[in-house]
């Protein structure tokens, strides 16, 4: 019982803290797992081997954490470190991606193929946004696509604003469309054993039905605004060309090969056995290798924050999981639902949207992972259809507000430097709407498909 008061307790205050934002998210979680170590599994528990198997390093020297010969396995509690590593491998490779102009060259390349018109550049973007998040973490994705198009705007004589927010939006939803597109859903796929394969014929499936629903809503509330703003003559000549921003034609080629092959081996890797640590890890030590003189300066700008902010995260849901408070949180749901299944993919659905667009999405589908697990051994639920509910929830809830998804804040920020204020009535307004739609969507899909 002290344990479970202790873990309790540790696991609000970091919510809090983290949705306040007074302390770094990655500082919060550390100390909150230091806290689980020394007071849920020391002075409440007295158990070694709660702490041991949380922390969970022995994974990494097993066979199955590399390759897997038969069918995947889901990861044991604690620390996620086939999450870690693959996140860390996809951030080395996008940083040598960025280095070379990759992104400044492919949005200018779009650009150009559409003549700088804004109405097809507007729908371009939003595809473009969706397509590279499902492969790319959206913060970086957005990074590049609103500087760009503020770039573009100032060329072109458009309000950038609503470009910013429908990327902002397709970003989210892209990264929903497969197992590496979006945080929750690597952990989701890790923990539970699924594929990438797996994520694109379902939340894929739903992200693309959705995308043609967003391109039309967005297409009405900003449409007639972007084409009255791009009245004025402009000189298509003075525009740059998508050559000059390459910085590095040979580590051009090279990353542009890397990050073909990494889509390669995530879209095989259940036919080839290679876990997604693994192909972490290729990736990276392709990019490093092959970009041997910059090497240093790759490993600097990985978002080593992030990785420690995972890792305190880990150990803090395995706190509430080895004290049994996830499984009381499971029999909650599964009363309140009197296990039927529409009513149980309703509640985990919306409550997923609901809090994922004021916390963090992360440590939300890291809480849920477990009930979700506990209500299909319980009451006979497909766990699979109960996980792709859990990744729409997060993965869409997070564009509702400006706080909700990383993504968010950095497009408002990117924004915000170059003098487009995007206040918090603004961005709900628009926002909300969109967020409401894909999750009506995403219900009814699942709700026809599954049932």
């Amino acid at each position: 019982m002290l344990a479970q008061v202790f873990a309790v307790i540790i696991f609000i205050a970091m919510f809090v803290f983290i949705v306040t934002e007074i302390v770094e998210r990655h500082v919060v979680s550390l100390v909150c797992a230091l806290l689980t170590v020394i007071f849920v599994f020391g002075v409440g528990m007295h158990s070694m081997a709660a702490v041991i198997e949380t922390v969970n390093l022995q994974s990494i020297f097993t066979a199955d954490f590399w390759y897997l010969s038969g069918e995947s396995a889901e990861s044991s509690a604690g620390i996620n470190w086939e999450t870690i590593l693959f996140i860390f491998g996809m951030m080395v490779m996008v940083e040598g991606m960025a280095r070379a102009g990759f992104f400044r060259w492919l949005c200018m390349r779009i650009a150009k193929l559409v003549k700088y018109q804004v109405i097809p550049l507007f729908v371009t973007f939003m595809v473009l946004s969706t397509v590279l998040a499902m492969f790319i973490d959206s913060i970086t994705v957005i990074l590049f696509l609103a500087a760009v198009t503020i770039e573009l705007s100032q060329l072109l004589k458009f309000n950038p604003v609503p470009m910013i927010l429908s990327e902002i939006f397709c970003a989210n939803l892209g990264g929903s469309a497969t197992m590496c597109g979006d945080p929750p859903n690597i952990i989701i796929g890790t923990s539970l054993g699924y594929s990438f394969t797996d994520f694109v014929t379902n939340t894929g499936l739903i992200a693309g039905i959705s995308l043609i629903a967003v391109l039309v809503y967005f297409y009405l509330l900003f449409g007639r605004e972007l084409k009255t703003g791009a009245q004025e003559a402009v000189d298509y000549g003075s525009l740059p060309s998508p050559e000059s921003t390459i910085t590095d034609r040979k580590g051009f080629v090279v990353s542009s090969i890397i990050f073909a092959a990494a889509i390669v081996l995530l879209v095989t890797h259940a036919q080839t056995g290679l876990t997604v640590s693994a192909i972490g890890m290729i990736v990276a030590v392709a990019t490093l290798v092959t970009s041997w003189r910059h090497a240093v300066t790759l490993l600097r700008k990985v978002d080593y924050k992030t990785l420690l902010f995972f890792i305190g995260l880990f150990v803090v849901i395995g706190g509430l999981e080895q004290t049994g408070i996830l499984e009381i949180m499971a029999a909650f749901i599964g009363r309140i639902s009197g296990g039927n299944v529409m009513v149980m993919i309703a509640i985990i659905i919306w409550l997923s949207a609901v809090a994922s667009a004021f916390v963090d999405n992360i440590p939300f589908a890291t809480t849920m992972i477990p009930i979700i697990k506990t209500l299909s051994v319980t009451y006979g639920v497909d766990l699979s259809m109960l996980a792709w509910t859990l990744a729409m929830g997060t993965d869409i809830g997070g564009s509702a507000t400006p706080i909700g998804a990383s993504a968010n804040v950095v497009g408002i920020a990117t924004a915000a430097r170059e003098g487009y204020v995007i206040r918090w009535g603004q961005y709900c307004k628009k926002m909300m709407p969109a967020t409401v739609i894909v999750v009506l969507i995403s219900m009814l899909i699942i709700y026809v498909r599954y049932l």
